[in-house]
């Protein structure tokens, strides 16, 4: 079956896509920059890839005709700029026009549960979504799942965030409120099991995982699994805005993101009850062993997606191809060439750069930097890396975004996300005589970028230069250091 898949570089889709190769099916994926896109573990030949923005529709007519069916999986809740609200409506009406011209007899959308009267922003878009979804020439079969527990997941992180850096949370009113978490495979399966069933089309399920719980408990019970006991402390009233701050500087998520979440966080989310479990027979999986399976995933660093990569930001909107080129005429660099006695082993620690692995040279600093950020609204250090050892362009890493990772060519382009006045590029390459040139690029924005830029030259001078003696040393290191500064 020939299955259009929207969102294909986003968390929910990277996990289905090789559960529907696997079982025969022919994608379309629809990406808005096709360099995010990893072919790796994929057969080729089933799956085309079509560069495809629902926000504008001149780019519409390379959704093939001959598509059967489609899942719309598409969420602008992490949006950084604009109303996601009316984001989401013109998404979703530039969608239904264009399926009405091919021959899709399905549309599978992945919802939010709503079963409160008075309900957030998010999950009001989520289901005005559906009802504009609702009026296209095609079946529409939706799924509405709360709170998705699966390595990468933001729930899991946010939670395992929350658990793993504080001894006690002081916490509002709505860590009370009761969900319904769903583990990611029930969802996948979900997902999978709707496809061409007629007892689904023109419905909507609620999906959920056995236990009903508070945000409390889900939190109480995570420490317990990982064996730490954490106090909870409820306040009768903290406001909306303190919260969201509150959870933007104890995770990783963006304050615009946390905002959504702790509006979302009021409203209860327990699913009601439907026969479609027992229609595909699927076996719920409870919150216990959904986290079991995401800490297996993340020990045999087997994450295969991760909110993180497919969080909206500036570069991924913009496309990465926008931001490759590293630009010379008015910039500023800091180019640094060193040769190591084992390109192979200073390949792979520029390849395990970021994340737990650290920056090899004063880790303190980076993660000062990173505390900087956070205070001026940025994206901080926390987002860490899905993989310690595999890396791709479009993948968080720190606060850094991956423009480029070509293994062959020992190559890699980060572009920082860093709030500063001016952009930032750090790029690593290696030749075949195993010569590492570092060069670090910032382009200034005024007076104030120039004056950055000088007043942090030398701690910069200091910390690459230490860098990438970390990055080649095994041994003897060989040759001489130069650095090339203007």
């Amino acid at each position: 079956m020939k299955i259009l898949l929207t969102g294909a570089t986003g968390y929910i889709a990277q996990r289905l896509i090789p559960v529907l190769l696997e079982n025969g099916h022919e994608i379309v994926c629809c990406v808005r920059d096709s360099r995010r896109f990893n072919y790796r573990n994929y057969d080729r030949s089933k799956i085309k890839l079509i560069e495809v923005d629902f926000l504008k529709k001149e780019t519409l007519h390379l959704i093939p005709p001959d598509i059967e069916v489609a899942y719309y999986l598409i969420h602008s809740m992490s949006t950084i700029d604009g109303d996601f609200e009316e984001m989401e409506r013109v998404s979703a009406k530039n969608f239904k026009n264009t399926l009405q011209r091919t021959n899709v007899r399905q549309v599978i959308y992945l919802s939010g549960i709503v079963n409160d009267k008075i309900l957030s922003k998010h999950l009001t878009s989520r289901r005005n979504v559906e009802e504009i979804l609702s009026t296209g020439a095609f079946a529409l079969t939706t799924l509405r799942a709360g709170i998705i527990v699966g390595s990468g997941s933001a729930s899991f992180e946010i939670i395992r965030d929350l658990v793993e850096k504080l001894p006690f949370i002081v916490a509002p009113r709505w860590i009370l409120t009761r969900s319904q978490p769903i583990a990611i495979r029930n969802v996948i399966q979900y997902l999978v099991g709707v496809i061409a069933l007629p007892e689904t089309y023109n419905k909507n399920f609620d999906i959920f995982g056995p236990d009903i719980l508070s945000y409390k408990e889900m939190i109480n019970r995570f420490g317990m699994k990982r064996g730490l006991q954490r106090r909870i402390f409820v306040v009768p009233f903290l406001h909306p805005g303190i919260s969201a701050y509150w959870l933007y500087y104890v995770t990783s998520v963006s304050y615009s993101l946390a905002k959504n979440l702790v509006a979302s966080m009021k409203t209860e989310v327990v699913g009601k009850e439907n026969n479609l479990c027992e229609l595909l027979g699927i076996q719920l999986i409870n919150y216990e062993t959904a986290i079991e399976y995401a800490f297996d995933k993340i020990e045999q660093h087997q994450v295969l997606s991760s909110w993180k990569d497919a969080q909206t930001s500036k570069i991924i909107y913009d496309g990465i191809a926008n931001h490759i080129g590293v630009p010379i005429n008015g910039c500023y660099r800091n180019i640094r060439v060193l040769k190591s006695d084992n390109p192979v082993y200073s390949l792979e620690k520029i390849w395990q750069i970021g994340g737990e692995n650290g920056w090899y040279h004063a880790d303190w600093v980076w993660s000062f930097r990173g505390f900087l950020d956070k205070l001026f609204g940025g994206v901080g250090l926390r987002r860490g890396r899905k993989s310690p050892t595999e890396i791709f362009a479009g993948d968080a890493l720190d606060f850094w975004r991956v423009l480029l990772a070509n293994k062959e060519d020992k190559r890699l382009l980060l572009y920082a996300e860093l709030k500063q006045p001016g952009e930032a590029w750090l790029e690593f390459k290696m030749d075949e005589e195993g010569i590492i040139k570092q060069t670090a690029t910032f382009r200034p924005l005024g007076i104030l970028g120039r004056l950055y830029w000088f007043s942090v030259l030398p701690l910069h001078t200091w910390l690459l230069k230490g860098m990438i003696r970390k990055i080649a040393e095994n041994g003897n290191i060989k040759s001489a250091e130069k650095a090339i500064k203007g």
